[in-house]
């Protein structure tokens, strides 16, 4: 398994990951250490343990926000998509009597046709 030295608010730590998740485990803490730093600058030292809780109830705040979004598309999604097979019903339905209308025309003209042709003499 994968060791990655990451550093959160000036300390280093070292953590296990998935092959091929070194690069996202980095994004990760550097993600982290901004926060803590973004509350660092906010309100100064105030405490690690605390700056680290602040962090993480911002960035657990940032997801609720995010799940939330993510929650509100795929409804629209659901109704798009619903709409959408509405319309591909009217379509069709269209589509059928539109068939059924130039049937009904060509079986008119065909029966024009053969009343226009004269009868065999004879």
């Amino acid at each position: 398994m994968p060791q990655v030295n990451v550093t959160i608010a000036g300390k280093a730590y070292r953590m296990a990951c998935g092959e091929g998740e070194e690069a996202h485990l980095e994004e990760l803490a550097r993600f982290y250490d901004d926060k803590i730093g973004e509350m660092r600058q906010a309100f100064g030292e105030i405490g690690d343990m605390r700056l680290h809780v602040m962090a993480a109830l911002m960035v657990a705040d940032e997801v609720s926000e995010l799940k939330q979004r993510v929650a509100r598309l795929e409804t629209d999604l659901a109704a798009i998509q619903g709409d959408a097979g509405a319309a591909d019903q009217r379509l069709s339905e269209v589509e059928d009597r539109a068939a059924e209308a130039l049937v009904a025309a060509a079986e008119r003209i065909e029966g024009v046709a053969k009343s226009l042709i004269p009868a065999p003499v004879g």
